[in-house]
């Protein structure tokens, strides 16, 4: 056995975070995919990609103002308007990349939305930040699809978010997360 396989982090079950959506399942998806605006359900980034989001592509998250990318990963599946799922690297953690997974499902009155992580590897900063990170996402969502905004609680944690952003650390630099970069994690 390798040295860096002897000691390379084991993958968590998968974490499954679901919400019902009071929405048609198309609204939910175009609010979901939406690039190049601002998303507070992903604490305020802006979802970045070179040109659409389609399989094989990838895809960044980042500051509205661009200098920063705190998420990155390519698009693994994109099955409108059911499924889109991608990998995920925290840019500022040295942990692996897992995966994300976004499934819409279509029932009486709305959308059944569920956020599914797997890969996730155990006992590192990426494990935490996903398991602290995933409700407030479908919350998040949810109160954005429904209502057209968060809600109070989620608006003033975004703002304290915005304040702390000066303090993002400097391997998050958007310079340092090309998408060429990107593509072949």
């Amino acid at each position: 056995m390798s040295e860096a396989s002897a000691t390379a982090p084991q993958a968590s079950e998968k974490a499954v975070y679901k919400v019902f959506i009071a929405a048609p399942v198309e609204t939910v998806w175009n609010e979901l995919v939406r690039t190049d605006e601002v998303l507070p359900f992903f604490f305020g980034s802006v979802c970045r990609t070179t040109g659409e989001l389609t399989v094989g592509k990838p895809m960044a998250m980042e500051t509205p103002n661009g200098k920063y990318r705190t998420v990155v990963g390519t698009v693994l599946e994109f099955d409108p308007p059911r499924r889109y799922s991608h990998t995920f690297k925290f840019t500022a953690y040295d942990d692996p990349p897992c995966t994300v997974t976004y499934e819409l499902e279509p029932v009486e009155g709305g959308t059944e939305f569920s956020l599914v992580t797997t890969n996730v590897p155990v006992g590192t900063k990426t494990e935490k930040g996903m398991a602290q990170g995933g409700q407030f996402i479908v919350d998040t969502f949810k109160s954005v699809v429904e209502t057209g905004r968060p809600s109070l609680g989620k608006r003033f944690l975004l703002g304290v978010m915005g304040l702390a952003a000066p303090f993002t650390p400097k391997e998050c630099r958007s310079e340092n997360w090309p998408f060429e970069r990107i593509a072949n994690l």
